[in-house]
């Protein structure tokens, strides 16, 4: 299955033989069979490459790699150009970010996935002190962990992305914070043990940006160009919608008890200024 789902998503690159002669632009692929997260990605970034006034042509990666991984090859300048990176000091130091966050911001939004049938458990949590009880976790090389654990909470910590989901069913931690974008993939792929929490959201102001070499300035300033066009044209929200609109509305974000948490990662250069790059749960866009 894992051979067929790479498969499938190499597919989403395949292009007219016109574009044959285009450079190469290498980007990750899953991690494992039904990751989707790199699917609107991908797609964000074949739109910024086709208003960039250049040809370019997208390739998928050789072999899959976590979030640290991608850090590590793009500062090295090999077996990727380009990724979706979650922001943090550290590594728009290292790498070269435009600075557009791609899913406006709702990559801050977090709901809770828990195991099938303990949602009371979670009904009387309404501040971060009651927050704090709880045992929850996030990948080792996250920045998300280290924005919880900012706010003086206690995070279990897993190397491998998939692992976090066997280690819930396990009764290792209660609550795993996942974005609105990611969860109901989630779910649905644990269907039979998993279920999302549907009282709390946790907000901190986040997102990912994509990221190059520091030395590949030619390459960010055509994606960076292209987003920017994406942007004033529309085509930018319209593919935000399309992918996020109704999983937005699912979430029920105006009615859950938020929990808002600090951000000490938050670095000079992100665009607070610009409210058009920025999801605003208040008017859905």
């Amino acid at each position: 299955m894992a051979r067929i789902a790479r498969w499938l998503f190499c597919m989403a690159f395949v292009v007219p033989l016109a574009t044959l002669g285009a450079e190469i632009v290498r980007f990750p692929v899953p991690e494992f069979d039904g990751d989707h997260r790199y699917d609107y990605a991908t797609q964000l970034l074949q739109l910024a490459l086709s208003r960039s006034g250049v040809e370019y042509r997208i390739q998928p990666a050789a072999f899959p790699m976590n979030q640290e991984r991608q850090v590590l090859e793009l500062e090295a300048g090999r077996s990727i150009d380009v990724g979706p990176i979650p922001s943090s000091a550290e590594r728009e130091a290292r790498l070269l970010p435009i600075m557009i966050p791609l899913n406006k911001g709702v990559l801050g939004w977090r709901l809770g996935l828990i195991r099938k049938g303990e949602k009371a458990s979670f009904e009387n949590v309404q501040t971060l002190d009651d927050l704090r009880r709880l045992r929850i976790a996030q990948g080792q090389e996250w920045p998300d962990t280290q924005i919880l654990r900012a706010n003086g909470i206690d995070v279990i910590t897993a190397p491998r992305y998939e692992g976090l989901f066997k280690m819930l069913v396990g009764k290792r931690f209660d609550y795993f914070p996942r974005s609105v974008m990611e969860i109901w993939d989630e779910q649905e792929n644990n269907a039979s043990t998993l279920e999302v929490e549907p009282h709390l959201a946790l907000h901190y102001f986040y997102d990912a940006y994509f990221m190059v070499n520091r030395r590949n300035t030619r390459l960010a300033r055509d994606i960076e160009s292209g987003l920017e066009k994406a942007v004033a044209d529309g085509s930018f929200d319209r593919l935000f919608q399309q992918y996020y609109g109704d999983r937005l509305r699912k979430a029920h974000l105006e009615t859950r008890t938020v929990i808002e948490l600090r951000n000490p990662l938050v670095t000079p250069g992100t665009p607070t200024n610009r409210p058009e790059l920025w999801y605003d749960s208040r008017r859905g866009h």
